[in-house]
């Protein structure tokens, strides 16, 4: 932490130590200056970093069709506000990341001094942070973690979480059966660490379940497709895992309904069905009993502290693993990234109307 006095082991050697470390004096206090703990308010009070934080900042969406990224979107001018960043009007990449890559260099040659980014894919996003990387531009991740590339900081959930808590849901509703998930674009860390969770949950924990799989790539028609021809053929479906409420309740409760599927919990043949995003539309099918439970993503605190890290990285703070002041953990990830796991509860009907859940305050 940044200002800790550095103690030696052995009072003995005290002299020679404070001697050498006269010699280095400028070189301990700058890297020390640099790094601070988990919790964000040190950080801040630290006053650590040459910058002040300051310049125009670049927001890049992955898509603006599904209602979890549309919450996001008009969360990030207030949150940007609040954290007192100048940022400019976002972009969307339209789900396309070959698209992404060319807004990310637009918005570097115009100048922005920070970028905050939700990549649509994990290894693609790579080409676009070493363009930053060479332009000097600091970049926060959001939601997906990128394989490789420089990024001060990733601001996403604990999504190998959410693939746990689905099955620890489903396996406590459904004693034996088949359930099915419909995974995202496994391109993308998101989808494969839900499905892969999920998977070996299940495996593990309720080995009388039988998981289907559809592989959907965040997109509703996919999901409805596939889900409708998976239903033909195994009409005695008990439980269903949608990765992301926002592209696919919509098409999952249609197709149910088309089959005479789509039964109130606690009505002879419900299918139960846990989803992830914690949008309000979620939370209404809840209440009506058309699904079980979500798994709340945080779309404010996504926004909230992409934009407080962007500061932070032109400021030049840097962090360290370690619990936060916000209910988080910073941890390290395989690729040497640091990534902050905003906590993400599971919704159900017992919660699902708490005023402090994100979707429970958009208007």
């Amino acid at each position: 932490m940044a200002g800790r006095t550095v103690r030696h082991r052995n009072g003995r050697n005290a002299s020679r130590a404070m001697a050498a470390m006269a010699a280095t004096t400028t070189a301990v206090c700058a890297a020390l200056a640099l790094t601070a703990c988990g919790s964000t308010k040190d950080t801040v009070d630290s006053g650590g970093g040459k910058g002040d934080g300051s310049g125009k900042v670049g927001v890049i969406l992955p898509l603006l069709t599904s209602p979890f990224w549309q919450s996001y979107n008009d969360y990030v001018p207030r949150m940007a506000k609040s954290e007192d960043v100048d940022a400019l009007k976002t972009v969307n990449s339209n789900s396309d990341p070959s698209q992404q890559i060319t807004d990310i260099n637009n918005q570097l040659n115009q100048g922005v001094k920070g970028l905050v980014v939700a990549p649509l894919d994990s290894a693609a996003i790579s080409a676009g942070l070493d363009q930053a990387e060479r332009k000097g531009v600091p970049v926060v991740a959001v939601d997906v973690a990128p394989e490789k590339g420089k990024v001060a900081m990733v601001v996403r959930a604990d999504n190998v979480a959410y693939g746990e808590k689905a099955c620890e849901y489903l396996g406590k509703q459904i004693p034996s059966g088949k359930v099915v998930q419909i995974m995202g674009d496994l391109a993308s860390v998101n989808g494969r660490d839900r499905s892969e969770a999920f998977r070996t949950c299940v495996k593990k924990k309720f080995p009388k379940l039988k998981v289907l799989e559809i592989p959907a790539k965040w997109e509703s028609d996919t999901a409805a497709s596939k889900l409708d021809t998976l239903l033909n053929a195994n009409p005695d479906l008990k439980g269903i895992y949608m990765q992301a409420g926002g592209v696919y309740l919509a098409p999952t409760l249609q197709t149910l309904k088309s089959k005479g599927l789509l039964k109130k919990a606690g009505e002879k043949g419900h299918i139960s069905i846990v989803s992830n995003d914690g949008i309000p539309q979620e939370y209404d099918a809840i209440r009506k009993g058309q699904i079980d439970a979500t798994v709340s993503q945080p779309a404010d605190l996504y926004a909230k502290y992409g934009m407080y890290y962007i500061k932070a990285a032109m400021a030049e703070k840097t962090f360290e693993p370690g619990p936060t002041d916000h209910d988080s953990k910073i941890v390290k990830l395989s690729s040497g990234i640091l990534e902050d796991q905003l906590p993400a509860p599971l919704v159900t009907k017992d919660n699902v109307d708490d005023p402090e859940l994100w979707g429970n305050t958009v208007k």
